[in-house]
């Protein structure tokens, strides 16, 4: 069984700095997606370039990243961004995860014209990217399942098809980190896969928007590639290295995704007691109901609960340590915090939760998205077993 330590004591700075984003963070969604324009995206299917826009001036999306920084920014930075997001504008939350993605690939592993080209524009706001990694055949074991392939030509140039879905926001980003398999795999399916930076706007790539569920400020879609052409300089990292290199982000995904879900989690609670509080049913607020107060109070410890493993998760994250196991106990407990509180949210709530007046059946769809991204609850749950109670491999 792998124990896991408590945490060292931390400075008093980072948490100093924390507030100070989340209130930033605040104050901008208060100018650019207040509630009436967060539904109103959400029903439109449209991104809110100003929001986005205004995060990127305030170096909300950089972090402290110039372009020239080799390091990732601070996790306990973007949770704060992240949380605060997904309390009330969740799509954007969603595009920033993979942008702090993007930003924690390009900074490890881009060249200096890559840097100059893709990452400066990223940090600065004057771009976005996509991740192109999961198939039609393969979602949680898509290293075995990939059947996108890059072949290099003579020249060192490189041609590249295949089919990538379930990809958030590719149509507005410039740029796409894809992963495609350049030769057939030794000792493990994870070899021979490659990273490319691939244009957005490249000959032979077509993307499908894909009629979803829920983040609806967000794209998500299905990207075609027939024999797409990419100079040599279009590898990210080594070639024959892209999923391993991607490995050393899932910390980070994982910590980002259940930030997003306690903001989600969070939000729904905050709108459920408010409501409960105003509404008055046999003379009284049913916010005095026992039942509805059990309710309330069990997602109000799962919130904090969740909340005690991302704070200690995105700690040892930031000082160097082993965070694996914490992080992927954050985001279970973080999703299905966020399912319950939803689903809490709209029994308090009843008919008027139903109405797109407020904005509770947005969160509670919002929700669903990070019990199987980036991997199924279940899946992390077989993780733990393994890498926590030294239990037999499940998969």
């Amino acid at each position: 069984m792998h124990t896991i330590a408590p945490d060292a004591v931390d400075t008093d700075a980072v948490d100093v700095e924390s507030a100070a984003i989340r209130e930033l963070v605040n104050d901008l969604i208060d100018r650019h997606s207040p509630p009436e324009v967060t539904a109103r995206l959400d029903r439109e299917r449209a991104f809110n370039t100003a929001l986005h826009e205004a995060l990127a001036d305030a170096g909300l999306i950089g972090l402290g990243n110039d372009a020239a920084t080799s390091t990732p920014p601070d996790p306990r930075l973007e949770v704060a961004v992240l949380e605060e997001l997904g309390a009330g504008p969740t799509s954007m939350a969603v595009c920033l995860v993979v942008q702090y993605m993007g930003v924690g690939l390009l900074a490890q592993y881009a060249d200096e014209a890559q840097r100059a080209e893709v990452l400066a524009p990223l940090v600065g706001g004057r771009g976005r990217v996509a991740f192109a990694l999961s198939e039609p055949d393969g979602g949680t074991d898509v290293a075995a399942a990939m059947r996108t392939r890059a072949t290099r030509r003579a020249d060192g140039t490189w041609s590249v098809s295949g089919t990538k879905t379930w990809i958030s926001g590719p149509l507005v980003a410039d740029n796409l980190i894809l992963l495609a398999r350049t030769s057939e795999p030794t000792r493990s399916s994870i070899d021979g896969i490659t990273m490319f930076l691939v244009p957005r706007d490249s000959d032979r790539l077509r993307i499908t928007e894909l009629d979803t569920f829920a983040v609806h400020g967000l794209d998500t879609c299905t990207v075609e590639l027939d024999e797409v052409a990419l100079p040599s300089h279009a590898v990210l990292g080594e070639v024959g290295m892209g999923f391993r290199q991607v490995l050393s982000t899932l910390n980070g995904e994982r910590l980002n995704a259940a930030a997003v879900a306690l903001g989600i989690a969070r939000g729904a609670m905050a709108v459920a007691t408010k409501y409960a509080k105003e509404r008055n049913a046999f003379r009284r607020p049913i916010a005095s109901f026992q039942a509805l107060q059990v309710r309330l109070v069990d997602s109000a410890i799962q919130i904090e609960s969740a909340r005690a493993l991302l704070d200690r998760a995105a700690t040892a994250a930031a000082q160097g340590r082993r965070a694996d196991t914490l992080s992927a106990m954050a985001k279970v407990a973080a999703s299905e915090a966020a399912v319950s509180a939803t689903d809490t949210g709209m029994r308090v709530m009843a008919g008027a939760g139903f109405s797109t007046e407020f904005p509770m059946e947005r969160l509670f769809r919002d929700a669903r998205l990070y019990t199987f991204a980036p991997l199924t609850n279940e899946m992390l749950r077989n993780y733990l077993a393994e890498n926590h109670l030294g239990l037999p491999r499940s998969f």
